[in-house]
């Protein structure tokens, strides 16, 4: 099952995301926030790209960052805002709606760390690749990426699996949200390509689901 589409469909009741994505994926995409968040230190500056409803944004700010969380959803980010009030921690968060592609705002060699949670998948080869390249001009030397989304498994067999079962729900989503989506394949190699250094890659089973921390030199 593709989590990507089940969060695109999410995304029409922002309310409900959080609850759903925890029910879809048994509490596996928040074990998988855990471990990319470890990476995150007190007083560290981070930009969270596709924050949505602020998942990454508070794991983070609860440790101490500063976080700028950044969305083109509006509906999300309202929710992202009263989670955060909620959560006692809107002194070290600030959300902007503004889209992956719009960092040229942003001051070069500012941030510690930019992090992303099923945001990548959303854009074409084009805006990835300018992304990225915005992200490797604001992150500090040394600065890390961290990046949970979903991926094309290499194992044939895998993939024609993967591509059977995500059919369905590629056009049950198509209906709900007049959006399509598009796995990012080999998105370490494309890091790589962008000059990044690959500290580590973690899939699923499925192989359709990728953890990459990746520094920038």
């Amino acid at each position: 099952m593709s989590l990507y589409i089940l969060m695109k469909i999410l995304e029409s009741f922002p309310e409900k995301y959080n609850r759903g994505i925890t029910i879809l994926t048994r509490g596996n995409l928040d074990d998988t926030y855990n471990r990319l968040i470890t990476f995150v230190k007190r007083g560290q500056k981070v930009l969270d790209i596709g924050c949505g409803t602020g998942m990454l944004t508070i794991k983070a700010a609860k440790k101490g960052a500063f976080v700028k969380g950044i969305d083109v959803n509006p509906g999300m980010l309202e929710t992202a805002k009263n989670m955060v009030e909620k959560e006692n921690i809107i002194q070290n968060v600030e959300f902007s709606e503004m889209g992956a592609v719009e960092l040229e705002s942003e001051t070069s060699e500012s941030y510690d760390i930019v992090m992303s949670g099923l945001c990548f998948s959303e854009l074409n080869e084009d805006e990835l690749s300018l992304t990225l390249k915005e992200i490797k001009r604001i992150l500090k030397p040394g600065g890390l990426l961290l990046i949970a989304d979903e991926t094309i498994p290499k194992n044939i067999l895998k993939k024609i699996v993967y591509k059977i079962i995500r059919f369905p729900f590629l056009i049950i989503t198509y209906i709900l949200t007049q959006s399509t989506t598009k796995p990012v394949k080999s998105l370490d190699k494309v890091l790589e390509e962008k000059g990044f250094l690959i500290k580590s890659v973690r899939l699923n089973k499925m192989e359709n689901f990728v953890e990459i921390v990746a520094k920038k030199p």
